[in-house]
This record gives C-alpha cells, sequence and structure tokens, in this order.
C-alpha cells in the first residue's frame, strides 16, 4: 500500500484513477479545486488552485505522500487554443509548483499526465504546454534526481459528463438533438480507450521500477476513423441521426498520427564589416581597468 497524492483527482481521469487507487488497497489524498461529492469512500480531499503556491504547499504538508500523480490543468484543446496565458499557467506553472514540493518532500515517484500533442507540431499551445511540461519534468530528474513517469494519453472516453469527454459530448448531441456536426471530413484516425482501462494502467505504472524515467503511450487498441464512430453511434441509435461535415476548424487536430518531424531551422547573420575578437577583448581589458580600478 502507497500512500498517493493526486492533483486533479476529480477530473475527467482523475476520478477513474483515484476509484482504481482504492481499489487496490492504497491511501488516496485527492487536491483539486472543485470537490466530488461521488468520491470513493475513504479518499482525503484538500481544496486547492496549483496556482496558488501557497495552496501547494499546504497539500503536502498534510501527510506522507510517497507518489504524485499530477493531473490537474487544462485538458481541452479547443479551450487550451483561445486561452494561450491560462493554458501555459495551469499546465506548466503549476505543475513547477508541484514538482518543488516534490523534490523538498522527497516523493519518491512523480506521474504526470501529458498528451500524445506533446509528440505532434498539432494541438495548439495545449500540445506545447505539454511538452515544456515533459521537458521541465526531465530537468527536474537530472538537476534534483526526482524520479518520473510521463504519461501521454491518446483519445479518452467514459459514460461521465465532462467538457473534454468528446466521445459523451458526441453521443449526447446524437441523442438529444438527432445530429452529428463534425468539422473534418471524418477520416481521422483514433485510437480510443476508454477512462477505466486508461486508469488501470496508469495504476499499473507504479507497481515496479520498470516504467521509472521513461514516457509512456496510453492508447486503445482499435484504429478507428471518426466516420466509423458516427456511423456506429447512428447505427446504434435507428439510423435517426444526422451526420454533417463541413470540414472547418479542424487545423489544430492531427489526422493520421501524433507524431510529427519538424526540425527548427534559423537564418545566420554575419556582421560585416565586425569587431574582431581581439579587438573586442582588448576593450573588454580596458573597460576593467577603467571601472575597476
Amino acid at each position: 500500500m502507497k500512500n498517493i497524492l493526486v492533483f486533479g483527482g476529480y477530473g475527467f481521469l482523475g476520478f477513474y484513477l483515484i476509484q482504481e487507487l482504492v481499489k487496490r488497497g492504497h491511501e488516496v489524498t485527492v487536491a483539486d479545486i472543485f470537490e466530488n461529492k461521488e468520491s470513493p469512500e475513504g479518499v482525503n480531499y484538500i481544496k486547492c488552485d496549483i496556482l496558488d503556491r501557497e495552496d501547494v504547499e499546504n497539500v503536502f504538508q498534510s501527510g506522507k505522500f510517497e507518489v504524485v500523480y499530477n493531473l490537474a490543468g487544462f485538458a481541452n484543446l479547443d479551450n487550451a487554443t483561445k486561452f494561450p496565458i491560462r493554458t501555459i499557467q495551469l499546465n506548466v506553472i503549476g505543475n513547477m509548483y508541484i514538482l518543488e514540493e516534490c523534490v523538498k518532500n522527497n516523493i519518491s515517484k512523480f506521474v504526470y499526465a501529458s498528451s500524445a500533442y506533446a509528440m505532434s507540431n498539432k494541438g495548439s499551445f495545449y500540445g506545447i504546454s505539454k511538452l515544456a511540461s515533459e521537458k521541465i519534468i526531465e530537468e527536474y530528474h537530472k538537476k534534483k534526481d526526482l524520479s518520473f513517469i510521463i504519461l501521454r494519453y491518446g483519445s479518452v472516453y467514459s459514460e461521465r459528463s465532462y467538457d473534454n469527454n468528446y466521445v459523451y459530448n458526441l453521443v449526447k448531441k446524437a441523442v438529444l438533438e438527432s445530429k452529428i456536426e463534425h468539422r473534418g471530413d471524418g477520416n481521422e484516425i483514433r485510437e480510443y480507450i476508454h477512462a477505466a482501462d486508461a486508469a488501470k494502467l496508469s495504476a499499473d505504472v507504479i507497481e515496479s521500477n520498470e516504467y521509472d524515467n521513461l514516457h509512456v503511450i496510453l492508447t486503445g487498441t482499435e484504429r478507428i476513423k471518426r466516420m466509423e464512430l458516427f456511423d456506429m453511434i447512428n447505427e446504434i441509435l435507428s439510423d435517426r441521426v444526422k451526420i454533417s461535415y463541413n470540414n472547418t476548424g479542424y487545423e489544430h487536430h492531427y489526422k493520421f498520427t501524433p507524431y510529427s518531424f519538424e526540425p527548427s531551422v534559423s537564418k545566420k547573420l554575419i556582421a560585416n564589416p565586425h569587431i574582431d575578437m581581439g579587438q573586442g577583448l582588448l576593450e573588454c581589458i580596458r573597460a576593467v581597468y577603467k571601472n575597476e580600478r
């Protein structure tokens, strides 16, 4: 049994994770800005805004934790695109506050909820924020010896209502309004994974040292086109759903794969004429004699 702290434990994936951790006999504390009345019995709750550094410090003072999960922050790509500053604040700065406390409190393992968009040139500010946090976590490991596991989640879904639960919101509109409106062409491929399955895998990674200091991709096993998903929903609902494609507003989402290769290229400018290195050093020496003696 481990004493585990979960930031964002009442969010979409977090709720399934804490259920799984409790089921496995761990002692679980949730730090979240909102409380969930459906929380599993025995889970401790501490109200916390990860952008309030004192809040984060107080959470760590509440107990001796061994493992810390961070699932807090912006998880909706479209919202992150609309609010870039808020996205960086929550997904990068908030994560750094947690990392600092992990180091101070000798946490044995830090597990970070990243995204497949960290590997992509799509994803806009959301993907950028996740990649930035991954790099920062890696640096904390190098400089502060903080052990980590980075979980890159693919397309997670479930039957619970959350703003970032794409499949649920899709089904909701199909049931209530008999329509599905898609901003792409429907050929986009995803590997959907149920949140309960993602939670099990997320709990598995802390049970050994096999995944320490690694990046782990968590996706489903079946590749399915968006249009196939829509047709499946339509068939279940007795073909009464109108499906439309307008192929607009999908530029921030990957189509077939999240992987991107996009090396940065720079231009080199050379001053001509320029100050010779020897001359520059002489000027520095003269300045030292003038200013320091």
